[in-house]
């Protein structure tokens, strides 16, 4: 009896583990399926983001759209971002986080976090009044693409009648460029006038009447090889036809414009809490560019603090060099030092980057076991926009089979001072901007929306990151170098006073550029230009200090709690495989690899 019952109880067991075993597989068929209507539903906003933004799909290196530039200051094309972002915000409550992989799950929360600050960024009425100015606006990016030199191709005859099509979908956001100005000039939506100064002259270098002096002419002289004279007549022909006709004129009109009647309107106040609503759009341009909740007055704080600290690592290298004299007598004499601005050729300048390659590449492998396979290149800035413009990088495709390009603005290579190089050179290229985008856009296992997503903390606050790691990367031997990353850092812990200053305290332009005359060693011009930008553009100059204190403190708190397991290698792997995500999202993953490292 006590047998017959064992075996029963022996076949019960075997009979719910039979079930609990289907009911497992089902489990794991259902999270399968889940998981692929889910990375299903991930490709679908990518692609139809590619839609809608046919110059990011350019800039990716897909070129599928390039013939394609939609008016975005349509009210269709504003009716159409809300439909994208709110039905893909509602689609995600389909998924439970429980269905979903580690990977999944942050993709879930990024897509949630893009599509409400994107809906909270619609509310506002900045970006349709707001259309063009001196650094930011999409008429400086047409100009790139134009010259051939950037992200869009010219390698076949389509290609050349792709840029045609373009331009004539251009011409048409141009018109109604000039029309949203009209109408924010009358709802006290304008711009300062010192910013308007500065976009006039951008506007009349494309009235030249010198075709080939004209930068929408560029790729009709450098044909590539293989194609026909017959080819070639016809496109000088009809790029002839599209500048002199079209572009020329519309260019003519808006800068007439610009200048007789929305420069006379321009607003004297710097802040843009001079325009309606202005405040409320500074608290989300925080939100936006930070990723984080922080106020306004605790950043002014923030900033003022870092100020104080820099300044202090400052007065050691001024007493290292053996300077005699206060602290701002020294940034004049780093401004003013003809020792630092050795060059009298852009080349030799460009040459220079490259040679600061050279030299930190041994020591790479110290820090970072992943690179990227991405190609780069130093070039200088073009001409039209290098007055106005900062060094920045623009990303390779996709596929890598074009280049990232650190962009360098010469203006005046006699008086371009060096003493700044190898950190611009860490934070723009290597292992800045390059390593964070190349190996994001490489990744195998990120979903395509992620690889072109780009977060100003995050992706500002690695590059600046990246500066501080120049001892690491035998770098900063000269005292003057590493009184350059100094003074880089003190320019983005500026940055954190005076944006916040300009657009929550009321500070002008001038008081804005005389404290940063006061604390840092930038040139004047420069300090202007730099202020300006943050005139144009609220908040975007907060994300490098926040982000880059945030990594900072992650690191040291990954060091702390692993001792002696703590590998330099993994933790940037760490940082740098979840591709831009806000801060918050960072954190969360690198306290989740602290725990499973212990």
């Amino acid at each position: 009896m006590i047998k017959k019952l064992a075996s029963l109880i022996i076949i019960i067991l075997l009979f719910i583990g039979c079930k609990d075993g289907v009911k497992t597989e089902d489990k794991a068929e259902a999270n399968e399926k889940v998981s692929s209507n889910f990375n299903s539903l991930l490709e679908n906003y990518y692609e139809d983001g590619l839609k809608l933004n046919p110059l990011s799909a350019t800039a990716a290196g897909d070129n599928r759209y390039n013939d394609q530039f939609p008016n975005t200051l349509s009210e269709a094309y504003r009716d159409s971002l809300e439909n994208y972002y709110t039905s893909y915000k509602d689609s995600l409550s389909n998924y439970k986080d429980g269905n979903l992989t580690e990977t999944e799950q942050m993709s879930k929360a990024i897509l949630k976090w893009e599509t409400d600050i994107n809906l909270e960024t619609l509310k506002f009425r900045n970006s349709e009044f707001f259309p063009i100015d001196q650094m930011w606006s999409v008429n400086l990016s047409m100009g790139q693409l134009a010259s051939g030199m950037s992200s869009q191709p010219f390698k076949t005859v389509e290609d050349y009648k792709n840029w045609e099509k373009r331009v004539d979908g251009y011409l048409i956001w141009m018109n109604s460029v000039e029309e949203k100005l009209r109408e924010g000039m009358k709802e006290a939506y304008v711009l300062p006038k010192s910013l308007i100064v500065k976009v006039i002259p951008q506007l009349e270098a494309m009235t030249e009447k010198d075709l080939n002096k004209h930068l929408f002419y560029t790729p009709i002289t450098n044909f590539p090889e293989g194609f026909s004279e017959e080819e070639k007549t016809n496109l000088k022909k009809s790029y002839t036809s599209m500048i002199e006709d079209r572009v020329i004129p519309a260019y003519q009109k808006l800068h007439d414009f610009v200048k007789n009647e929305y420069l006379p309107a321009g607003r004297t106040t710097s802040g843009i809490a001079a325009i309606p609503n202005g405040e409320d759009y500074y608290k989300h341009q925080i939100k936006l560019y930070t990723t984080t909740d922080m106020t306004a007055p605790e950043i002014h704080q923030l900033g003022l603090d870092e100020v104080a600290r820099i300044s202090s690592e400052m007065e050691k290298v001024k007493e290292q060099i053996g300077f005699k004299g206060d602290l701002k007598s020294f940034f004049n004499y780093v401004r003013e030092n003809k020792e630092l601005m050795p060059y009298s050729k852009p080349e030799d300048i460009i040459a220079n980057f490259n040679a600061i390659h050279e030299k930190m590449k041994p020591q790479l492998d110290k820090l970072f076991d992943v690179t990227p396979k991405t190609q780069f290149e130093v070039r200088r800035t073009e001409a039209f926009r290098e007055n106005s413009a900062s060094a920045e990088y623009n990303q390779g495709s996709l596929d890598g089979t074009r280049p990232g390009i650190f962009y360098v603005p010469i203006p005046d290579a006699p008086t371009y001072n060096i003493y700044s190089d190898e950190s611009l050179f860490l934070h723009e290229a290597i292992p800045g901007h390059h390593y964070q985008i190349s190996l994001t856009q490489e990744s195998t296992v990120l979903p395509n929306f992620r690889k072109t997503l780009w977060y100003s903390g995050y992706g500002e606050g690695w590059a600046l990151y990246s500066e501080s790691l120049g001892k690491e990367l035998g770098l900063y031997t000269d005292p003057y170098q590493y009184f350059g990353m100094l003074g880089a850092e003190m320019h983005r812990a500026v940055r954190l006073v005076v944006d916040t200053g300009l657009h929550s305290k009321g500070w002008t332009r001038e008081q804005a550029i005389q404290y940063s005359m006061e604390n840092e060693a930038e040139s004047e011009a420069g300090i202007t230009s730099e202020i300006e930008r943050y005139m144009a553009n609220p908040g975007q100059a907060l994300s490098y200090k926040i982000g880059q204190l945030k990594i900072i403190e992650l690191r040291e708190r990954a060091k702390k709690e692993l001792g002696d397991k703590f590998d330099i290698r993994q933790y940037h792997n760490q940082v740098l495989e979840t591709g831009c995500v806000p801060l918050e999202l960072l954190e969360n993953k690198i306290d989740s690899w602290i725990a499973e490292s212990k």
